[in-house]
């Protein structure tokens, strides 16, 4: 009984330490702050059983086939590289300011299963910036992403770009400039009509948020006409 007793006691002081401590502030949330081992430890051991236990349900297509993977390499570009970067590019600004940091998918691949990078591109993870690409994305959008990533382990930099190259006009963010990045898709994909120069100079914008007035026509009577 006395025994019976004292753990309930501790179990009492832990529930109400902890809920103090969750109150108090004292422990620094910013991204900026990097973790305690014991909460690395906790975060990266959780979040790798909480993966593997759900990929094991996935059923894994074929993903041998090239031009699978090129389906997958300009999405792979827009949704993956800022900030995980790629063989020879680095990660973004956003990337590079993420807590705990994106890892790299090369190394990623190399050690985990297709069904685990399913399971994490589709899902996500919880406050890791990972988001969750299956909330716009379906699962045969999705694979091509996973099987690109499986080449990543052999790919240089050059055979990156030359594997991007080939891949000209596939895939749910097909480009015909990766400069463009994904932003001018994503305005396509929810407008359904292209993205223009004017849609996305800002510059050319009046602090208001609206478009610039037309300038005056004056080769004829010199009134403003709206065209």
């Amino acid at each position: 009984m006395k025994t019976l007793l004292s753990l309930v006691i501790v179990l009492v002081i832990g529930v109400v330490g902890t809920i103090m401590y969750a109150y108090s502030g004292i422990h620094d949330v910013s991204a900026s702050a990097p973790h305690s081992g014991i909460v690395n430890w906790l975060l990266s051991t959780t979040s790798h059983a909480s993966i593997e236990r759900r990929a094991k349900k996935i059923d894994v297509p074929d993903l041998s086939d090239d031009s699978l993977a090129r389906a997958g390499a300009n999405d792979f570009e827009a949704m993956c590289v800022g900030c995980h970067g790629a063989p020879g590019k680095a990660a973004d600004a956003m990337g590079k300011g993420l807590n705990p940091p994106a890892p790299d998918l090369a190394d990623s691949a190399g050690h985990m299963t297709p069904a685990e990078l399913f399971q994490v591109t589709k899902h996500g993870i919880r406050m890791t910036g990972m988001p969750a690409w299956g909330a716009t994305h379906d699962d045969d959008a999705i694979w091509p992403v996973v099987a690109f990533m499986t080449r990543l382990p052999t790919l240089d930099a050059d055979e990156y770009d030359a594997f991007l190259a080939s891949a000209a006009g596939m895939g749910h963010h097909a480009a015909d400039d990766h400069g463009a990045g994904a932003h001018g898709h994503e305005v396509e994909h929810a407008t359904g009509q292209p993205e223009t120069s004017g849609q996305h100079d800002h510059s050319t914008q009046e602090h208001d948020g609206k478009p610039p007035q037309p300038e005056p026509d004056e080769s004829h009577d010199g009134h403003d006409h709206e065209h």
